[in-house]
């Protein structure tokens, strides 16, 4: 049944992926670009609709309370495809740094373009951070938003040790904004490189916002600490609640860690 389930919700997924960036074409292209809002917002929460009709997949977003007004950074968990598209709707006018050659593709990188998100090229490194830098400044002194940026960089399995990169302490340095740690398990129920979903309820708390203007290094360490431990938690509600879904070594080895060893299941 999940397999079923699971082609069902990827084929609902892309298809209406597909259907809704053609049939909303004319309307987002002409509307100001804070009413073109609507419509990839409306395409995130329909998909997190079909996802819990065909998957059964449900979500639960709490912590709303702690996002502050006007700009801030917002630092994900990565794990799936799922924390790519699940938390904007929640913002304001979110703002993404992403890969230059996604605006390459046609019809998305228009999109893209049209909300004025940020290409990088990853492959320079430490030159396109400062390049990311002045550029989410001028973008915020034009319109304050929310930056979400994912301070793991790349998709981690759930468990797995922590890989914070430094690019989140030199944006936080550089643009002078709290940062808004987001913890989650996802990569359970939307695994990455996989097509399998699983059924359950996926939970992402938006944790306490970190200040503004610490130390890189206390900064960093309070990042760490205060969203491994939540992601701690919420592995362990779920390992220990009810039809838990498979766990990947990694989080098998992980609630070893923690005292709660957990069968890896095929």
């Amino acid at each position: 049944m999940v397999i079923i389930r699971s082609l069902a919700f990827n084929a609902a997924f892309y298809v209406s992926l597909i259907f809704q960036m053609l049939f909303w074409t004319p309307f987002y292209f002409l509307a100001p670009r804070k009413t073109a809002w609507f419509v990839p917002k409306f395409w995130s929460r329909s998909s997190l609709w079909l996802q819990k009709v065909l998957a059964r997949t449900e979500t639960r977003i709490t912590g709303l309370e702690n996002l502050p007004d006007g700009p801030f950074i917002l630092a994900p968990k990565h794990q799936s495809f799922w924390d790519a598209i699940a938390f904007f709707p929640f913002l304001d006018d979110p703002l993404y740094i992403l890969k230059r050659e996604l605006m390459w593709i046609p019809f998305f990188g228009w999109y893209v373009a049209k909300m004025r998100m940020i290409p990088v090229d990853r492959g320079k490194h430490s030159v396109a951070l400062r390049a990311v830098i002045v550029a989410t400044n001028r973008e915020m002194a034009r319109t304050p938003r929310q930056l979400i940026i994912y301070p793991e960089g790349t998709r981690r399995a759930p468990g797995d040790l922590p890989n914070y990169k430094y690019g989140i302490v030199e944006l936080y340095a550089g643009l002078n904004l709290p940062v808004v740690p987001v913890a989650h398990m996802a990569g359970l129920y939307w695994p990455r490189r996989q097509f399998l979903r699983f059924p359950g309820v996926i939970e992402a708390r938006f944790l306490p916002p970190i200040e503004a203007g610490l130390d890189r290094k206390v900064f960093l360490e309070r990042l760490v600490k205060e969203t491994e431990a939540a992601c701690d938690e919420i592995l362990v509600s779920i390992a220990t609640g009810p039809n838990p879904p498979p766990m990947p070594p990694t989080a098998v080895r992980r609630l070893g860690e923690l005292g709660i060893p957990v069968p890896p299941r095929p």
